[in-house]
């Protein structure tokens, strides 16, 4: 027999801050309803969202490569990096050089380096409308948004906005969502959530920097 702990809040009975009551209770109807769908077709095919969060080392890492998973299976691809293209990565480099690829870095470095809170919604913004192209787009089998929870954060995107274009992309679309600090609401939305937690990291413990191939 499974056991609920009474201390666990049920996401259909709190509205998370900051979000719409009206629009999040549609959105979580619309999402029991997938859920009742699945559990009566378990070989059901759907397009699942997944968020790769909190502080520990290997989120876009591991966005990076479902990418590369899904790109052996001839699947097309977008991304659209968040806060991180003030520096170039191994990643990128790579990417844009396969076929099948839209690769976006539309970030212009982490908050700390601009101290510009209107250039970083206007490139936040920016992002994001790149981001709804590939959302709209079925021939897209999947959509790596790296460091998009940062952007929610720090509130340089409106979160009833990109939860509902994210719930109105295309049925078979998959969609992986990185960051520290993922809302509440993305998380009650998501299919898959990981948590990643430190155990010990390299530039924290050692003072090592970023390392090409790691980090870079």
């Amino acid at each position: 027999m499974t056991h609920t702990s009474p201390t666990t809040p049920s996401p259909t009975t709190q509205t998370p801050k900051n979000v719409d009551p009206e629009r999040h209770a549609r959105r979580m109807a619309a999402k029991q309803r997938i859920m009742a769908e699945r559990i009566a077709s378990a070989d059901k095919e759907q397009g699942v969202l997944l968020v790769l969060t909190g502080p520990g080392k290997g989120k876009s890492s591991s966005g990076f490569g479902m990418l590369a998973r899904a790109l052996g299976h001839d699947m097309k691809v977008g991304v659209v990096q968040f806060i991180k293209g003030a520096f170039s990565t191994g990643e990128e480099a790579f990417y844009r050089r396969q076929p099948g690829v839209a690769f976006h870095v539309m970030g212009e470095g982490y908050t700390w380096d601009t101290q510009d809170r209107e250039r970083d919604v206007a490139a936040a913004e920016a992002a994001w409308d790149k981001a709804r192209e590939l959302l709209q787009d079925p021939d897209i089998a999947l959509v790596l948004l790296d460091e998009l929870n940062i952007a929610l954060r720090y509130g340089y995107l409106d979160l009833d906005r990109v939860l509902d274009d994210l719930q109105a992309r295309p049925a078979m679309q998959h969609v992986v969502v990185t960051g520290r600090h993922a809302p509440q609401a993305l998380i009650e939305l998501a299919d898959t959530v990981t948590e990643m937690k430190v155990v010990k990291h390299a530039f924290k413990d050692q003072g090592i920097k970023a390392q090409k191939g790691i980090e870079l």
